[in-house]
């Protein structure tokens, strides 16, 4: 990774750093609520579009999955030609794909669309760290990173129900067109507030930006995701299965070019650090049992329970309220308890999904889980980056984060594949015993995080 540029003379200014850092936590808090919307309006645009099972599984998995490819290219873009024209294009491109989002015309364009949503996306959120590298003093940067977690905290209680609020409301008669085509504005105030105020950066052209790499990841997961979702909504029939196996070669073929590759996505060495391969697996079933729990809870409450969106949107807001209580609470625990604190996660996630299954009126469960969720969501990624050398800290921050919105894109995809074939019953035991595997690999983990200097 480039070292950050020295900071401007113009950012002596306090007030214009924390300018910057709400242009960059605005961004951030954009691209949340885009990626959660769906969970709330998947039933209502499929409805709409006439997409079927199919459209509902591809929304949020889209988003994700092309998130996921390109969000380590997205950062390597931004060394290479500067991190203030990377977050231009990817917050501009964001907006429009917004507007395209809520102006789609039926299930091909409406995927194609959060695909392109999500490409964006991966240009715009990686740079936005880099920025802030650059324009805080180092004794500040710890203070301006805090207050990340309960701003997106937050934005995870209003997205879902202000998503359900506009559908509900139809204004105007956009129905669910109407979360998306918000961003006129939102979008619009981001971009212009960026251009004031971002610093320049001309960047490196030195950085090499591993194209194979990321072509063959992209090719692994569209083709898994297609076969998964094809094969769920239309029978295991040739195609599917064809995919599935496409899939797999070209996941052999991406782990060949990361040997080879003279800068690749993932530095062969993290892979033989066993606490880092560890935290890496384990937060590919943890987050994609999670993305595939909030998903079915969400179809559950609307298709089996009759709840409006915005009834729905409720009735998961007390999952976000247990992962603001959770984040800020734990935030100080991490140095004492080390890797038992993901435990202590994953085991209070796991009793809320139990108390589900035993039929436990809905607020308490959820508010559990969500309680879960708040204490491994950082923890999980500090603790895995404990034994990491510090010159790998990039590459290895990258692969985390990438893994991350992966694991997203299968997880929505394959719960939700499970809860239309077998009902939300059986749904939540897979997610159940994912977090159980989860909580076994706990051990392997490095016991702290690395120390703030």
């Amino acid at each position: 990774m480039r070292t950050p540029v020295a900071p401007a003379p113009a950012f002596t200014s306090a007030r214009r750093r924390w300018a910057v850092l709400a242009v960059v936590l605005f961004a951030a808090i954009l691209d949340l609520l885009d990626s959660t919307i769906t969970n709330i309006a998947a039933p209502a645009i499929a409805a709409d579009l006439n997409g079927g099972q199919a459209l509902i599984q591809w929304l949020g998995a889209a988003y994700a999955l092309a998130m996921g490819v390109l969000l380590v290219v997205g950062g390597r873009l931004g060394d290479k030609y500067g991190r203030r024209r990377l977050f231009l294009i990817g917050i501009t491109g964001f907006t429009l794909a917004s507007i395209a989002c809520g102006l789609a015309f039926d299930p091909t364009s409406m995927v194609a669309f959060r695909l392109l949503q999500g490409a964006f996306g991966a240009l715009l959120i990686p740079q936005g760290f880099g920025i802030l590298g650059a324009v805080f003093p180092r004794d500040q940067i710890g203070t301006a990173f805090s207050v990340f977690a309960p701003a997106l905290g937050l934005s995870a209680i209003g997205g879902p129900i202000l998503a359900g609020f506009l559908i509900d409301a139809d204004l105007l008669g956009l129905g669910w067109r109407a979360m998306f085509l918000i961003n006129i504005a939102l979008g619009g105030l981001a971009i212009g507030c960026a251009v004031r105020l971002l610093p320049p950066d001309p960047g490196d052209r030195a950085v090499t930006v591993d194209g194979p790499g990321s072509a063959l990841l992209a090719v692994t997961m569209l083709t898994l995701l297609y076969g998964l979702i094809d094969g769920s909504s239309h029978g295991w029939g040739l195609p599917p299965v064809i995919c599935l196996g496409a899939g797999l070669v070209s996941f052999a073929l991406f782990c060949r070019r990361q040997l080879t590759a003279p800068q690749p996505l993932i530095k062969p060495s993290l892979l033989t650090n066993r606490g880092f391969t560890s935290g890496l697996i384990l937060g590919l079933a943890f987050n994609a049992a999670v993305a595939g729990l909030l998903l079915v809870l969400s179809l559950h409450l609307q298709n089996d329970l009759g709840r409006t969106p915005t009834g729905a949107s409720l009735g998961l807001a007390p999952v976000a309220a247990g992962i603001v209580v959770a984040s800020i609470t734990t935030y100080r625990l991490i140095a004492r308890l080390g890797r038992r604190l993901i435990l202590i996660g994953l085991l209070l996630t796991l009793t809320g999904v139990l108390m589900l299954l035993t039929g436990i009126a809905l607020i308490l469960p959820v508010f559990v889980i969500g309680l879960g969720l708040g204490t491994c969501f950082g923890t999980v990624y500090q603790i895995t980056l404990g034994d990491v050398d510090p010159a790998e800290s990039g590459s290895a921050s990258g692969s985390l984060s990438a893994t991350q919105q992966l694991a997203n894109s299968l997880g929505a995809a394959a719960l939700t594949t499970v809860y239309f074939h077998a009902g939300p019953t059986v749904s939540l035991g897979v997610v159940a015993a994912l977090l159980l595997a989860s909580c076994v690999l706990v051990r392997l983990l490095p016991h702290h995080a690395q120390p703030h200097h």
